[in-house]
């Protein structure tokens, strides 16, 4: 096997959309809609693989990632993570002429080390031929505090353990100790990448040996290339998540995931538990595939975010090296009832969808079950619903799972799926008004029915008086 298979294959609404009040400012509530910022569409940012996203403590959203040429280090920021897809994009520093820094430079990731802005990269030599795969992680560093305007020049490169294929890298603290954690292809051991982590003694430095976290061995792993790569840490509910991604850049890149205590030695790997299965694979009822190359951030009210690539179609034509169609995508992080993440799957494009929990049963939520839907406890891709914009103010609310339909009400109260092109029973009956009640309750008012709105009675969905307390759902 060639090192160049070892790496890859290679190669924007919202979320709570402001909607059309009863007369200005009020609803058939009676109560005051607030305004709502855009939120999120997907993709994020089109052409921008290796995503990284993070919320820094100057109130800015900052994104690098991989160029579809390879050949350059870009940074843009917003106050907002909606506000990234149009952005202004900065080049930070380029390829150079010759050298081992003259050809791909894959994977950037920023981060703040000792008051100094550094990126670190991976990089290979120009030239042709297996050389340009000598890939090894570097740094470049910016002159100063502002990593938009300052200048930036090359730092060194990552001292490694084994002189030998290396990328991915990415740093965080955790109980006081700065971590570096990376991919390589370690001598003796026939993968292509392997991850590991080690404390930090500098910004290009480890200050002890490092600890081997995952192999590819399962399955899932080893598909086209055996790869671990990418990793990504999250300290939720006392315990520190590890996700890295796994087998070739197709369709079948995944995520994995490692977890451990919080306060045990993230340097033990038998204190370690791996995931026996991929949790974020491919989606075709959503059409996200290959999803991989992750990080995580927060969204302006706090809920943590996944942040992805992925493509749209499964079929790539030609050499994957050359296919620029992994875009950025963002999406909430939900976590199931042990605290452990839920990813659910790719929502595919479009604004982000939400969940809906009745008002007075906040442990189930409005669902789909094949065609029919439901309230009740249902798997997190079931229960999320994206609003779709009407011309009049109204949504159409559209499960992720069954892209093409949308919740359609009839004459006689009842409720059910179908496809968007269908005629509705009603003008209006297959759109909702979002309005605000008591407490921040939303309820979806029908545009056909006066006075009616989505409803829950027992397990299934119906129309109920705007008013009933039945009609009362918490977005989430």
């Amino acid at each position: 096997m060639t090192m160049h298979l070892s790496r890859r294959a290679f190669a924007a609404a919202t979320s709570l959309l402001p909607l059309a009040c009863t007369a200005p400012g009020k609803t058939a509530l009676g109560t005051q809609t607030p305004p709502q910022a855009p939120g999120p569409i997907n993709p994020l940012v089109r052409q921008r693989a290796d995503a990284q996203v993070f919320l820094h403590e100057d109130g800015w959203y900052y994104l690098t990632g991989s160029v579809p040429e390879y050949d350059r280090l870009v940074l843009r920021r917003a106050k907002t993570l909606a506000g990234l897809t149009t952005a202004e994009e900065r080049v930070l520093w380029r390829h150079e002429a010759s050298g081992q820094l003259s050809g791909f430079i894959w994977a950037p990731e920023l981060h703040l080390i000792d008051g100094r802005w550094v990126m670190y990269f991976a990089a290979g030599p120009s030239g042709g031929g297996e050389d340009v795969f000598r890939i090894r992680t570097f740094a470049v560093v910016c002159d100063g505090p502002d990593p938009m305007t300052g200048n930036w020049s090359v730092l060194g490169e990552f001292k490694a353990p084994w002189d030998s294929f290396n990328l991915d890298s990415t740093v965080f603290t955790h109980r006081g100790v700065r971590y570096f954690s990376w991919a390589q292809r370690e001598p003796g051991i026939e993968t292509n990448s392997n991850v590991y982590i080690a404390p930090m003694k500098d910004a290009l430095t480890l200050a002890a040996a490092p600890a081997r976290l995952t192999v590819p061995t399962l399955d899932w792993e080893v598909r086209g290339y055996k790869v671990n790569e990418g990793s990504a840490f999250l300290v939720k509910n006392g315990r520190v998540f590890m996700t890295y991604s796994a087998s070739a850049t197709d369709a079948r890149y995944c995520l994995g995931l490692l977890s451990i205590d919080e306060t045990a030695n993230l340097m033990d790997p038998r204190a370690w538990t791996k995931s026996s299965e991929p949790v974020f694979v491919t989606c075709r009822e959503t059409s996200v595939y290959g999803p991989g190359h992750n990080s995580f951030t927060t969204d302006e009210n706090g809920h943590d975010m996944l942040v992805y690539h992925g493509r749209d179609y499964e079929a790539i034509q030609g050499d994957p090296l050359f296919n620029p169609d992994r875009h950025t995508r963002v999406q909430r992080l939900y976590f199931d009832a042990q605290g452990n993440p839920d990813f659910g799957v790719p929502v595919g494009n479009g604004p982000l969808p939400e969940r809906f929990a009745p008002a007075v049963r906040r442990s189930e939520n409005l669902a789909i079950e094949g065609a029919r839907l439901k309230v009740g406890p249902a798997p997190l891709a079931q229960t999320q619903f994206r609003s779709l914009p009407a011309d009049d103010g109204s949504v159409r609310l559209s499960p992720i799972l069954r892209p093409d339909h949308c919740i359609v009400a009839a004459s006689d109260g009842s409720v059910a799926l179908a496809p968007l092109t269908a005629t509705a029973t009603a003008p209006g009956a297959d759109r909702f008004r979002r309005e605000i009640g008591k407490g921040g309750a939303v309820h979806f008012v029908s545009q056909a029915f006066a006075g009616k709105a989505l409803a829950h009675a027992s397990d299934a969905v119906r129309l109920a008086p705007v008013n009933d307390s039945a009609s009362a759902w918490l977005a989430g």
